[in-house]
């Protein structure tokens, strides 16, 4: 498999990037994953990168998007915070990905039973994660549309705040940076969502 090289990213299109991470998970649940040699591929990015995507996803460990979308080195920027919430530093390096390094889609993966859904759902309090758990509350407030919510919510309760949590964030890139809505409108760059299952492997795509 080769890198991606300069010339390789600027042909790539949107809707291709996007199928370059299809095709890969798709590697990965069936395990046939591609034949890299990555120290050749330390030696062949050590002068510059390429990625053609920024995986936005949670911090849990089954959830590498390196492994999930069967990519290498120098692929793709992977992003990566408990919730896969969004904050002003994820949106900068959303912006230095897309407009300075030239990827072609962000990715907003979240995920089957996930921890930091499942505190937020609880209402946990701790620390500075408290506030992190608190960037969820959105999505809970419109899910909930003024129910009080149990105290002890249900697994279909908590998965369903882990979808719309990827929805929201998706919906909240473009409003909170004018660059990467510049881009979206000009089609130069795709938002791309999807929900990975920790049972089984496979990305569902949110595709519109």
């Amino acid at each position: 498999m080769r890198t991606l090289t300069k010339e390789m990213l600027a042909h790539l299109s949107p809707e291709q990037a996007i199928q370059l991470l299809k095709d890969g998970n798709q590697r990965f649940v069936s395990n046939l994953k591609l034949n890299r040699n990555l120290l050749q591929q330390v030696n062949e990015t050590s002068e510059g990168q390429f990625p053609f995507a920024l995986v936005l996803s949670c911090i849990d460990s089954r959830t590498s998007a390196e492994l999930i979308f069967d990519q290498g080195l120098g692929d793709i920027f992977s992003c990566r915070i408990a919730g896969n919430i969004l904050n002003e530093d994820i949106l900068g390096s959303m912006e230095f990905a897309c407009r300075i390094a030239g990827s072609k889609v962000i990715m907003i993966l979240g995920h089957t039973k996930c921890g930091a859904v499942k505190g937020a759902c609880h209402g946990i309090k701790l620390g500075n994660l408290t506030a992190l758990l608190d960037k969820l509350q959105p999505v809970m407030d419109a899910e909930l549309s003024g129910k009080a919510i149990s105290d002890t919510p249900d697994l279909e309760f908590m998965e369903n705040i882990a979808r719309l949590n990827v929805r929201y964030v998706m919906e909240e890139i473009p409003k909170r940076s004018p660059v990467i809505a510049e881009m979206l409108d000009n089609r130069e760059i795709a938002l791309e969502g999807g929900m990975y299952d920790v049972d089984t492997g496979m990305v569902t795509f949110y595709d519109k």
